[in-house]
């Protein structure tokens, strides 16, 4: 299978995972997706205000799900928003009632003329489940305006080896290990996350044209004691479970 085949095998087993799974993740995970929350230790944009000043801009979401951070934003005073996602199911989810221009979409086939957006972000949208993330930054960098802004969160590469068990301090895989797939009885992937290494992301960055200005590690906060997912207070008190980089293209 060659290298182009393989990247739409693994869109075709997100896609049909995420359509399957979108029930069950709302109704897992209400308070997260009740407003723009970068990450699961709840550091909202409200608070946060990562994006800086939005009022005038045109923001694009990558992998936005049911986009809870795109409507957040149409209803705090953004410009202009768009939103995509693989996902129908979830797209879904999106509902009425907003002002975001939503879009089914491959993150790794951007469907936006170029330098049109002034921001782009995502919020553990998209970026976890591609394994080409050079070229997708490269995209992003083209679609993007001269002096646009990418601000994307993910999982911390550091969190890649423990187990999937919020209360197990156990390792289970090497840090080094490029991927996790799941497949059928027939050898199809019928899921696909990467492990994008904190140099991997530098240098994707960097290799896109982007200048990368911060990289935040949230904390666990103290009154929170929600479990999602392999986030906990236990794990969350120790070591990071979420990685925000921050860029920026030359003006």
């Amino acid at each position: 299978m060659t290298t182009s085949e393989t990247a739409v095998s693994v869109s075709r087993a997100n896609r049909e995972f995420w359509d399957g799974d979108a029930e069950r993740y709302h109704a897992d995970h209400r308070t997260y997706l009740d407003g723009f929350h970068w990450c699961p230790e709840m550091l909202s944009e409200g608070e946060a205000r990562l994006l800086g000043d939005v009022r005038d801009a045109t923001v694009l979401e990558l992998g936005c799900g049911s986009a809870p951070c795109a409507r957040w934003l149409s209803g705090d005073g953004v410009g202009y928003v768009s939103a995509f996602d693989l996902s129908a199911g979830m797209l879904r989810r999106a509902g009425t009632g907003h002002d975001v221009g939503l879009v089914q979409a491959d993150a790794m086939a951007l469907p936006y003329r170029g330098s049109v957006f002034d921001v782009a972000f995502s919020a553990f949208g998209a970026i976890p489940f591609v394994r080409d993330i050079d070229a997708l930054f490269r995209d992003v960098a083209r679609v993007l305006a001269p002096g646009g802004r990418f601000v994307y969160s993910v999982n911390h590469p550091m969190r890649w080896i423990f187990v999937d068990d919020p209360a197990s301090f156990a390792v289970f895989t090497s840090y080094f290990e490029e991927g996790y797939l799941e497949y059928d009885d027939a050898g199809a992937p019928t899921y696909a996350e990467f492990q994008h290494k904190l140099g991997d992301h530098v240098r994707a960055l960097v290799g896109a044209g982007f200048t990368l200005d911060d990289v935040l590690e949230p904390e666990w906060p103290e009154d929170l004691t929600e479990t999602w997912g392999q986030w906990s207070p236990e794990r969350g008190r120790i070591f990071p479970g979420t990685a925000i980089f921050s860029a920026h293209l030359p003006a």
